[in-house]
């Protein structure tokens, strides 16, 4: 049995194999602590525990076969799949933030037909702007100071984009902004033309912050952490989880700070890790993301096309930008986000996009490692011809 699920994995599990050990452990714990963190919602929504137990472990499921499906593809088709992923963003962002379901006071949120599940348009827009910037910027690198043909579409394209993010959700629009930012700069466009988006960044950002939905919120947390006079209550709850758990923890299963913090199970999750499994257990999921983001840029150096060295240093520091500002705010050390931990938050559409994102990655590598077996089996065979 043992020797046709390894016949098995080696015949479809490609790519790099750290990433993939990775994912599987950050999953595992996902089941782990999401299982622990989800009493009190199910005691408040008069469901039992075990619901949201396997609800969950369907979702993981899911985004690691859509992880999967992602490796399959040759990286380079998301080039043009990119396209369409934006121009199906933009009415769905305003339709969202317009008419979408609207939770603790945005709307980010659309409910599809027949199968009524929801879905956030904003995790597609990420994904797509990201492939989108990695092509134009790949395609481009012989005229990459062209004002009009370069520059130009990539500014609009971002400030759109984070623009009607921002509208329901800024620290999203923010990481995806930083993102755009890195990218263009790592495609090789000028300091100069960074700066004119810099610019685009801050008067997308001023419009949604008069007219968009978060505005006030994000001041009054923004001021909240600066004067640091009165904690917020989740930041007061999540530090006594965070020094109730000490350098080994209370054990799985055992938080009492489940009961009291909101969102244990998604924006918070960290804090109910560190409060079972310790400040050591902590450690071990920042080295797991830093570890993702050492395997993604590695990728990267090991990239003989513009195209994929891009997506894969996109999409690693998207998903380990998020994962890091969403780990300093539960232990203190930045404003309040709502941003949820990858892969180990209790979720729908980012769990999925994640998966998504993650095979992506592992195609790019796939690739990277196709190639490179392709080159030493033609050496051997040209010895072989030779002898």
């Amino acid at each position: 049995m043992t020797a046709r699920i390894k016949q098995w994995a080696d015949a479809n599990i490609k790519g790099d194999q750290v990433i993939w050990a990775i994912v599987f452990g950050l999953a595992i714990m996902s089941v782990f602590v999401v299982y622990s963190a989800t009493g009190a919602l199910a005691y408040r929504n008069m469901e039992s525990i075990e619901h949201y137990l396997f609800k969950h472990m369907a979702l993981i499921g899911l985004s690691l076969v859509a992880m999967w499906v992602a490796h399959k593809i040759d990286y380079r088709y998301y080039s043009r799949l990119s396209k369409l992923g934006l121009w199906l963003s933009i009415p769905l962002l305003i339709y969202a933030w317009k008419a979408g379901i609207n939770l603790n006071d945005a709307s980010r949120w659309i409910t599809i037909p027949i199968i009524n599940q929801v879905f956030q348009p904003s995790d597609l827009a990420k994904l797509s702007l990201i492939a989108a910037m990695a092509a134009m910027l790949s395609k481009r690198q012989q005229n990459i100071d062209d004002f009009k043909e370069v520059v130009i579409p990539m500014v609009l394209w971002s400030g759109v984009i984070c623009g009607l993010i921002a509208m329901a959700d800024l620290s999203s629009a923010v990481l995806l902004f930083a993102t755009a930012m890195l990218l263009m700069f790592i495609g090789r466009v000028p300091l100069k033309y960074l700066a004119m988006l810099v610019v685009v960044g801050v008067v997308a950002g001023a419009i949604a912050m008069a007219v968009g939905q978060r505005g006030e919120t994000a001041k009054s947390r923004i001021a909240s952490f600066i004067n640091a006079t009165e904690l917020p209550f989740q930041a007061e709850q999540a530090r006594i989880a965070i020094a109730a758990g000490g350098i080994l923890g209370k054990g799985p299963g055992k938080s009492d700070q489940r009961n009291f913090l909101p969102h244990p199970y998604s924006d918070f999750v960290y804090a109910i890790i560190i409060e079972e499994y310790g400040m050591l257990g902590g450690v071990v999921i920042l080295l797991l993301y830093l570890a993702l983001l050492y395997r993604g840029m590695k990728t990267v150096a090991n990239s003989d096309r513009a195209f994929g060295g891009l997506l894969s240093a996109g999409l690693s520091f998207a998903l380990v930008l998020q994962a890091m500002v969403n780990m300093a705010v539960v232990v203190g050390l930045g404003p309040i986000t709502g941003l949820p931990l990858p892969f180990l938050s209790m979720g729908g559409t980012s769990l999925l996009f994640t998966g998504v994102s993650l095979g992506i990655i592992i195609s790019v590598s796939r690739g990277e490692v196709d190639s490179e077996w392709n080159t030493i089996s033609g050496e051997v065979k040209n010895v072989m011809k030779a002898a």
